[in-house]
């Protein structure tokens, strides 16, 4: 099947963000290009880009006046990923995402994280199992493809009460196509010049298909427990409400694309760079497995040793401040406003850059040094305000944001004491700023099994 390229498909598209950063994204280390760049000019940066005009913000108070002190005056940014995520949470804003927010929000309080934790755990299992296969066999795999697969298994079980119904290898690998933007400019500029680009089987049309055919599949798919209440039944629920007319089935498919994602997508780089740092820091990857194997002995934890895992939940947070996922938060300007001396203008797409502040050595002493212990409590106590932000701040913060540190610190602790994943890599493993931070070329690893 071969698919000529349209403007629906949304591909780099002149007015896109993605589109008219792309230059400098596509730099060899485009962080350290915009480390450089926001220095020079006082963390202020104005972009005067045709008829756009992007303003790139890096220190916390940027941060705090964009999504906390005035955030009702920047709206979500989120064009060009529209066909993956529809009209979710992640693609509304305003009353309507508030609405909407609702019937949702119960499955994220940390009192129903105990229920999800056999969910959690069997889909650990399930890729313990693989990974033995993958020990034995010692075959190189991609690690982040590794994570987000078991990632998509802890989202079907936990929030959706079912078996994963798809391949997610395959799924991962066709919807990879789609999200990684920085790749549209070649498309859009063919179609500029009159070419026809062909969009394959392996690119984004036809991953498009694959991917809105996986909500519905899981819903068809035979439940596991029948539980009265998970984050499905309470979309459901608010779909059948006729005073609710906003929550119709679109909405629910919608939704569970997000899950199935965006969330998806976070816990999977979260813990796929957590395995690489840990790979390239022994010692760390020792201490994890030595804490837990004093929290729970030779068995399976409990929930209740799951909070006794502090030093593990350090590795995955300072895992997010050098790799945070989403490495720059971006918002519509509904209004004029002044952000440190700067004229802000309505219309203005700004970006609160999440990388910068992570690795600024006026709030983190040697920023680059994997430190876990610099989220021991009493040194995040002195921690700069808004100068650590893996989930954004503010009403808009991450709904799922304490589920997948959970999911994390789980995934960790398990899958190391049965194996040693080994980097295979080039090192330092370079960076691909995409909507997310992903590494160039992926984290090729081996599997080794723990003598």
């Amino acid at each position: 099947m071969t698919v000529a390229y349209s403007p629906s498909h949304g591909l780099g598209e002149e007015d896109s963000i993605w589109f008219k950063l792309s230059a400098l994204l596509n730099q060899e280390d485009p962080m350290q290009v915009l480390i450089a760049l926001c220095e020079k000019y006082k963390g202020v940066l104005p972009v005067n880009l045709k008829n756009q005009r992007i303003v790139l913000l890096s220190e916390p108070e940027h941060a705090e006046r964009v999504l906390v002190t005035n955030a009702d005056n920047y709206t979500k940014y989120f064009d060009g990923l529209r066909p993956v995520f529809g009209r979710s949470m992640i693609t509304i804003d305003g009353a309507l995402w508030q609405k909407i927010r609702v019937p949702q929000q119960a499955a994220f309080h940390p009192k129903m994280f105990e229920e999800y934790f056999p969910y959690l755990m069997s889909a650990i299992d399930s890729k313990m199992d693989r990974w033995q296969q993958l020990a034995e066999s010692g075959e190189t795999v991609e690690m982040v493809e590794e994570t987000w697969t078991m990632a998509a298994d802890m989202v079907c079980r936990a929030l959706f009460d079912r078996e994963m119904p798809f391949n997610p290898h395959f799924v991962f690998k066709q919807v990879k196509t789609y999200t990684d933007v920085v790749n549209h400019k070649n498309v859009r500029l063919k179609n500029v010049r009159g070419e026809l680009e062909e969009i394959t089987d392996e690119d984004p049309a036809k991953a498009m298909e694959i991917w809105h055919s996986v909500p519905d599949t899981v819903i068809n798919a035979n439940i596991i427990d029948h539980r009265e209440k998970t984050l499905l039944t309470a979309m459901q629920e608010a779909e059948a409400d006729p005073d609710f007319p906003e929550f119709d089935h679109r909405q629910v498919i919608d939704e569970m694309k997000q899950y199935l994602w965006a969330g998806t997508e976070t816990t999977a780089l979260t813990l796929a760079w957590s395995l690489y740092l840990l790979s390239q820091h022994p010692e760390a990857m020792e201490r994890v497995r030595e804490e837990a194997h004093r929290v729970c002995g030779d068995a399976d934890p409990d929930w209740n040793q799951v909070q006794q895992l502090s030093y593990t939940r350090m590795v995955i947070q300072e895992t997010m401040r050098l790799y945070p996922p989403i490495w720059g938060l971006i918002r519509i300007a509904a209004g004029d406003d002044e952000i440190a001396g700067h004229k802000i203008n309505a219309g203005d797409k700004v970006s609160v850059l999440t990388y910068i502040a992570h690795h600024s050595p006026k709030y983190w002493e040697e920023p680059e040094k994997f430190d876990p212990e610099r989220f021991a409590p009493e040194r995040s106590k002195k921690r700069r305000k808004y100068s650590y932000l893996p989930f954004a701040a503010g009403k808009r913060a991450c709904i799922g944001g304490a589920l997948s540190q959970i999911e994390n610190t789980l995934a960790l602790v398990q899958l190391l004491r049965r194996f040693t994943p080994e980097y295979v890599g080039p090192t330092p493993a370079k960076i691909r700023a995409t909507v997310t931070l992903c590494p160039q070329g992926g984290l090729p690893f081996k599997i080794r099994k723990l003598s």
